[in-house]
């Protein structure tokens, strides 16, 4: 018996693959392009795992121009041993679990910022960005407590080319009960250039469209029980309070401007959208060149004297159904400034909606003049 063996012609139009070498597509990729996708990446966490991708990825997550740090809680200096380096004092950053750090105290503390539990991804940027020092006080109770501590400025140390950098905060530093609106948003050279404050004693959302508006019969008068039922006082608080805020995360962010001189633009928010702290390229310019005043009586950049303007409604209904009762904006800039305070274009601007609409309300009223000392 004979066989007649036939070549399968099937396998001549669809021949099986030949087996070829393995092709990483990223190399495909230019520097450029991996740049403009780490740009997009931004947040120092997802960059620390990039860097465990590749040697290319790790020797070009440093040329990044965006980076984005998200804090996971703030402990004050009181709560753990000061280091020796000034630095580290002011921040840390956390490579391991931390699962009973207090939150920060008064406002004139000096706050370490305590970053978020990465393990490995954090860990290898930590080795790219620079060695800790593990001869400080508060690296050898890290080391026992196996948590691993650095510094913003030693985890940023290697970003060569940063030119947008934004920090944000779990919290904001006031205590402000639910129910209250507290925002401000301050811009700072060397010291500080403007702050705005919007603020109202309770936020409630009505959906009757049909109710009734209050009557607008007051001319945009303070009426005589704001001064009277503590509402002035209040607002006092909320004034001098943002202020100590602002000017403390100013302080803070001394050293990372020194070190980053490409930077164009620095934002320090915090995750409740109380305040935002704003630095653009000419007032970074002018902090490495002007030394900030520090407080004498806490960790904090000096308040120069201010000139103030003050709106207040009693009750603000905006387009969106919000309502606002005890509405009130402050507008703040140095006495020695030849800018105009009352600048509807940088006041309008401060917030976003529906606030922006809030405070745009609110500076068609009658405006109040208020001066406040140096502090």
């Amino acid at each position: 018996m004979s066989y007649l063996l036939r070549s399968d012609p099937v396998s001549r139009i669809h021949p099986e693959p030949q087996p070829v070498d393995d092709i990483d597509h990223f190399d495909l990729l230019p520097d450029s392009l991996l740049l403009l996708i780490f740009d997009k990446v931004a947040d120092v966490k997802d960059l620390g795992r990039c860097c465990l991708v590749s040697r290319r990825f790790h020797s070009l997550v440093p040329l990044v121009e965006n980076v984005l740090v998200r804090v996971d809680c703030v402990i004050s200096d009181d709560d753990s041993s000061s280091s020796s380096a000034e630095d580290d004092r002011r921040f840390s950053l956390n490579t391991a679990s931390i699962s009973d750090a207090a939150a920060g105290g008064s406002f004139s503390a000096l706050f370490r910022l305590v970053f978020a539990p990465i393990f490995k991804p954090f860990q290898a940027l930590g080795q790219f960005l620079g060695p800790r020092h593990s001869s400080s006080s508060l690296d050898d109770e890290a080391d026992q407590s196996g948590v691993t501590h650095h510094s913003p400025t030693q985890v940023l140390k290697n970003f060569a080319e940063i030119r947008f950098l934004r920090i944000e905060l779990p919290t904001g530093e006031l205590g402000i009960e639910d129910g209250i609106l507290l925002k401000w948003r301050a811009d700072f050279g060397s010291t500080l250039d403007n702050c705005m404050i919007l603020g109202a004693s309770s936020v409630t959302t009505t959906t009757n469209l049909d109710s009734p508006l209050p009557d607008d019969d007051d001319n945009g008068n303070i009426p005589e029980s704001f001064y009277t039922n503590g509402g002035l006082k209040l607002r006092v608080v909320w004034t001098i309070s943002s202020l100590i805020a602002a000017s403390a995360r100013h302080y803070l962010l001394q050293p990372i401007i020194t070190e980053h001189k490409t930077l164009d633009r620095l934002v320090l928010s915090d995750a409740d959208g109380q305040g935002v702290l704003s630095m653009n390229r000419e007032q970074l310019e002018e902090l490495r060149v002007t030394p900030l005043s520090a407080s004498s009586a806490s960790k904090r950049t000096l308040v120069p004297a201010l000139n103030m303007r003050l709106w207040y409604a009693p009750q603000l209904d905006l387009p969106d159904g919000t309502v606002l009762k005890g509405a009130t904006l402050v507008a703040i800039r140095p006495s020695e400034s030849k800018k105009e305070v009352c600048d509807a274009s940088w006041l309008s601007d401060a917030f976003e909606e529906p606030f922006g609409t809030a405070a745009r309300m609110l500076i068609k009223r009658r405006t109040y003049c208020l001066e406040m000392n140096s502090f």
